[in-house]
Formats: C-alpha cells, structure tokens, sequence
C-alpha cells in the first residue's frame, strides 16, 4: 500500500514565511556570525515546511556555503551580459541571477 504524505496546514505555512521574514530583517542588523546563523535557521524552516524563498530572499545568502551576503564586505556585485554575478569571497564563488527587462511597447 502507498503511504500519503501528511500535508502541513496552511496555519504553519504561513507562520513558516513570516519567520522566514523576520530572520532576515535580523540578520541584516546582526553580526557576521549571528546573521549566518539567521540564515542557516531560515534554511532548515523553509526546508521543513517546504517553503520556497522569494527572489529578494535568495539573493541575501550564497547557495554554495550558505552565508550572509554584505555587499562589500564579503560579497561583490556585478552586471554582466544581462545578468546579475554575484561573487562570494568566502569560498570565491559565482551566483547568476538573470535581470528583468522593461517591455517596450510598439506604437
């Protein structure tokens, strides 16, 4: 017999994003170190609840060694060929992430 999976209710879920949210807001203010921490505790909720990050979200850590991007301090941005490189001093990583063109609109 197949087993089903339960699904979680839509009450944690929502819990799940806005403590997603908050400890980003934290980590912005917090500490090196503290601010990995943030990231590392949002990681595991959102993977527990499945809840993906939002674009902004993703943007805010490295998908390679999961720490908190500062741009200057330990990150650096760029724009290249239509994208956005986001290159991460710690362990000299690439991250691309594609930028959004303005329809023109034809009159």
């Amino acid at each position: 017999m197949k087993r089903k999976h339960a699904k979680k209710p839509s009450d944690h879920v929502k819990i799940a994003k806005e403590r997603i949210k908050e400890l980003f807001k934290q980590a912005e203010d917090a500490t090196q170190t503290y601010a990995n921490r943030y990231v590392a505790l949002a990681r595991k909720i959102s993977m527990k609840y499945k809840v993906k990050f939002t674009p902004v979200q993703k943007k805010k850590f490295c998908k390679h060694c999961h720490v908190h991007f500062r741009q200057g301090e330990n990150c650096r941005v760029r724009t290249r060929d239509g994208k956005l490189v986001y290159f991460c001093m710690g362990c000299e990583k690439y991250m691309r992430f594609p930028t959004l063109k303005k329809n023109s609109k034809k009159q």
